[in-house]
């Protein structure tokens, strides 16, 4: 059963979401605790799921997928098992950085990042409009990231 969060988990997760890295030592140092309690709070953190992992992050213009689209989906049927089908095809697709579905006059929107226009020209036309239950899509195209994360 999950457990409150008090003032060091909450500084414990803010220090972990800044620097993914640091030791328990420099993490405890951080949050005012000595390096066991630090410790067992951050395994409880992750034991119960506040935690869920830790990722580098990458540079994505700098690896050549600077071409950022976002999909409104609509879907023919919206029946759970349509949903179901929708939701486990969309995350086979590794262009599709984020799928959320949305409560608006469409179903999903998605976050789609290619190298460039001719690549999400085919991962939209190939691989999205093809999708189970998908019946319409309509893109728009990111010029500029102003806050990305």
């Amino acid at each position: 059963m999950d457990t409150k969060l008090d003032k060091f988990d909450m500084a414990i997760i803010k220090a972990l979401q800044e620097d993914g890295r640091l030791t328990v030592t420099a993490l405890a140092e951080r949050v005012g605790l000595s390096n066991t309690p630090c410790q067992i709070r951050l395994k409880k953190l992750k034991d119960q799921g506040y935690i869920t992992g830790f990722v580098a992050l990458v540079d994505k213009t700098k690896l050549g997928l600077d071409h950022v689209a976002f999909v409104q989906v609509t879907l023919s049927s919206t029946s759970s098992r349509a949903l179901a089908t929708f939701n486990e095809a969309i995350s086979h697709i590794p262009e599709v950085e984020q799928c959320h579905m949305t409560a608006a006059n469409f179903d999903y929107l998605l976050k789609v990042r290619t190298r460039n226009m001719a690549a999400y020209r085919e991962v939209l036309g190939e691989r999205i409009s093809t999708l189970p239950h998908v019946q319409q899509t309509s893109t728009f195209v990111a010029m500029e990231a102003v806050k990305d994360v």
